[in-house]
């Protein structure tokens, strides 16, 4: 054995056995406090009631303290090991957790087994020889104590009074005796003033000593011929009456009376009997079937049943069957009929009157053989359930005690189910194996699941994962009854995939707002926004207020009775509005704040060539962007993305982003950073203002990366754009070319705003530093298209200057 094995198997010894008695003197004076009303006023030795608790914890204790024993151990050692830093020692030597339960493991396989011999040989002994201690302490009277006032028949043939008592002489006044032990009623009856009452040491006979009274005693024989009443009266000052005692000495017998009990009974034993039981009741399940199958009702009746026809038998056929000539003849083959009914079902009541008790006295029998092996099975699945428990709980208040707690609330488990399935099993209700080994069969998958999740030095339980998803039940189930009220506010098209997802989620959406319509374009016809299309199509009610310090728009938000606002994609909004639901107001931003605060966050972003962007959700005070940070997720940036393509990405993850700070909110599960906590250092913080035509005119003296990145922040919309003149003079005016992709063309070089192209598949500008090549291009009057079908109608474009 390696030293290893020695330490951890000593580290276990102590425990186990510590814990062991610390059970066993608990469930002997659970066993003390059963008993004690037959075992007080008995008269008994120290060393009677001594045996008693010894049979008494032999045959109940042993089969719970065991297994409870291995289960806090196991516990115990390893998580003093974890506590005491003993196994990250271990660990870190290269030896794994499974390395160190293999001897815990090999023990508590030996325990089981030890567990299984007590159930089989020592629990059975025990039971014989508590069960005949605790009978005879039974045939074993209280001792005699009189109370004053009242008549005491605890003594057979005599009744006692005592009107009054001395505690410190022991002397008995105003006495009376009546005498029955003749069974003639009474006629002895003897008063006096004092008595002595004394018991022999052997409590065969009891000495009453009498003082100043008189004796009276009437000798008739109570025969309906004997006239004669004769009357003795003797007055005394002194006198002595025996009284003999019976069955108030404990006796203890020599040998055990209950070996035919199950319960004393080993192994092999009930193999037999449940042999023989079963093999009697098969017997008489075949007699009594055999009299009901002969039974000349169902021999005839199976003449009419057609599952018994066959080619060999032909059909019952009889002229006149059912048909009787006058009443009385069916009026006896109805009494026939009934009685016929009444032999068969009182054969099957007798039948099962005759089964009940074998077949209880079976489940009895197969209960007891199969519980010992349950027991040692139990104390071997409950160290899978200990030990991972004491490596796996780790809390800063609680240390060891909470796994020990955690323990014995799941040996209450076992215990409850195991009590429970013994039950059914023993009232027929389920099988007998399913109901012995159903708490094994319970708790081997849980211990199976706690030892792989200490295999993998993972968390028992995610404590935070609980608490949200317990939340998140209260928020559902409370949704039912008293639903959060919403008012959502957004614009385009990126405010429409939030609105929906909380409608999909079930949020009921009381009422949108958005902003006015407004005629746009060469017919000046009336643009809805996005958010006011999908409100109208789902039957959301919608505000569309000019201004948003109107009263009368204030009074009707105000008259939706929200709790909370969700703003994605709108205006500033004033205190008036978001200081109005109680749950508050936040609002959805694309982009990692406290990064680029303002109206266009995702062009900026590109625009800058930021790697990473994202979306964040936090709450609206009086500044713009400044507010309290709820939850942030981030998105990166791919090199060739467009502001487009990252509007999309952003849209989606920000929709899951609300939805997750809606739940926070209702939940009160939210807290609140404030942005400065974010900034890393000196780390600039960059604005991002509203997109300007001078932002979008393109700059070729810059470098080739940062007209690359404006192209692709601006695209699709506004887009960057630039202007196409001619190289000489006298040609046509110039041509507006607006710029949605482009590729870096390091290989071209020339002056700024020079066109490089061979006129079919490619058209670049040169930059400061390079060139880009344009891959889709809208002319001024024209369509959006690729370069080559560009270059179609665009000749000569060489003779052509990018400014």
């Amino acid at each position: 054995m390696k030293k290893l094995d020695r330490f951890i198997l000593k580290s276990f010894i102590g425990p186990f056995v510590a814990i062991f008695l610390v059970v066993v003197f608990i469930l002997m004076m659970q066993t003390l406090w059963l008993y004690i009303d037959e075992l007080v006023g008995k008269g008994l030795g120290i060393r009677t009631i001594l045996e008693f608790l010894f049979w008494g914890v032999c045959s109940l204790a042993l089969p719970l303290a065991l297994p409870l024993a291995t289960l806090l151990a196991s516990t115990m050692t390893i998580g003093q090991f974890s506590e005491r830093g003993e196994l990250m020692a271990i660990r870190a030597a290269g030896i794994s957790l499974g390395r160190v339960l293999l001897p815990l493991g090999v023990l508590a396989l030996l325990i089981g087994g030890s567990t299984y011999v007590v159930c089989s040989r020592v629990v059975p002994h025990a039971f014989n020889q508590i069960y005949t201690l605790r009978d005879d302490i039974a045939r074993t009277k209280d001792e005699i104590k009189i109370p004053p006032g009242t008549f005491y028949d605890g003594i057979d043939g005599y009744i006692l009074r005592v009107g009054d008592q001395d505690k410190t002489s022991r002397m008995l006044y105003d006495v009376q005796v009546y005498d029955h032990s003749a069974h003639k009623g009474n006629i002895s009856v003897t008063l006096a003033d004092s008595a002595m009452l004394k018991m022999a040491r052997s409590k065969e006979y009891l000495t009453f000593t009498l003082y100043h009274g008189s004796s009276y005693r009437e000798d008739n024989t109570l025969r309906y011929n004997d006239t004669t009443l004769n009357l003795q009266h003797i007055n005394f000052a002194r006198q002595e009456l025996l009284i003999p005692l019976k069955n108030y000495n404990f006796e203890k017998s020599d040998s055990a009376r209950f070996d035919n009990a199950v319960r004393s009974k080993q192994p092999r034993e009930l193999l037999h009997q449940s042999d023989s039981l079963r093999t009697y009741l098969d017997s008489l399940h075949r007699q009594h079937y055999r009299i009901v199958q002969h039974h000349g009702s169902l021999v005839m009746a199976r003449q009419l049943d057609t599952a018994f026809r066959n080619k060999e038998r032909s059909d019952f056929r009889a002229p006149g069957f059912l048909q009787w000539k006058n009443p009385d003849e069916d009026a006896q083959a109805r009494i026939r009929a009934a009685d016929n009914v009444t032999k068969l079902s009182a054969e099957i009541t007798n039948f099962r009157f005759d089964s009940y008790d074998q077949s209880y006295n079976l489940r009895q029998t197969d209960l007891a053989y199969l519980e010992k092996f349950a027991s040692g099975l139990a104390c071997f699945l409950l160290f899978f359930i200990g030990a991972p428990m004491g490596a796996l709980v780790r809390s800063k208040k609680g240390g060891l005690g909470v796994g020990l707690i955690v323990s014995v609330l799941f040996f209450v488990l076992y215990y409850v189910i195991n009590i429970s399935g013994s039950k059914l099993a023993r009232d027929g209700a389920v099988e007998t194996p399913v109901g012995v080994f159903i708490a094994c069969a319970i708790i081997a998958p849980i211990g199976a699941y706690f030892t792989w999740r200490a295999l993998r030095d993972a968390e028992l339980f995610n404590m935070d994962q609980l608490k949200t998803w317990w939340r998140r039940l209260v928020s559902r189930v409370s949704r039912v009854f008293r639903p959060t009220r919403i008012v959502y506010m957004g614009t385009p098209e990126f405010a429409v995939k939030p609105l929906d997802a909380l409608v999909q989620a079930g949020y009921k959406i009381v009422g949108v707002v958005t902003v006015a319509d407004k005629p746009a374009g060469r017919g000046l016809k009336v643009n809805e926004s996005a958010v006011k299309q999908y409100a109208v199509a789902h039957g959301i009610p919608v505000l569309q207020p000019v201004k948003l310090k109107d009263p009368e728009f204030l009074e009707a938000l105000r008259a939706w009775k929200a709790d909370l606002f969700v703003v994605v994609a709108f205006r500033m909004l004033p205190e008036e509005v978001w200081s109005m639901p109680k749950l508050g107001t936040f609002n959805l931003h694309a982009a990692l704040l406290p990064q680029y605060r303002g109206a266009a966050p995702i062009n900026w972003a590109v625009i800058n060539g930021e790697k990473m962007s994202g979306v964040t959700t936090f709450m609206i005070d009086k500044d713009i962007d400044t507010g309290g940070i709820i939850l942030r997720e981030e998105c990166r940036i791919r090199p060739d993305e467009t502001a487009g393509e990252l509007h999309d990405e952003l849209m989606e993850i920000g929709s899951g982003l609300v939805l997750q700070t809606v739940e926070g909110l209702i939940q009160h599960n939210v807290e609140l950073r404030v942005q400065r906590s974010f900034i890393q250092g000196s780390e600039e913080l960059k604005p991002a203002p509203k997109l300007t035509r001078e932002l979008c005119h393109i700059d070729w003296t810059r470098s080739t990366d940062a007209v690359y990145n404006l192209v692709r922040g601006l695209s699709p919309y506004p887009a960057a754009f630039t202007e196409l003149v001619p190289c000489q003079p006298e040609r046509s005016e110039g041509s507006v070319l607006k710029i949605y992709r482009t590729e870096k063309r390091p290989d071209l070089h020339a002056e700024p705003g020079t066109v490089l192209s061979d006129g079919k598949t490619y058209f670049a500008v040169a930059t400061a530093d390079g060139a880009l090549a344009l891959t889709e291009v809208q002319l001024a009057g024209k369509k959006k298209m690729a370069v080559a079908e560009f270059l179609k109608g665009f000749r000569d474009p060489q003779s052509w200057k990018a400014v």
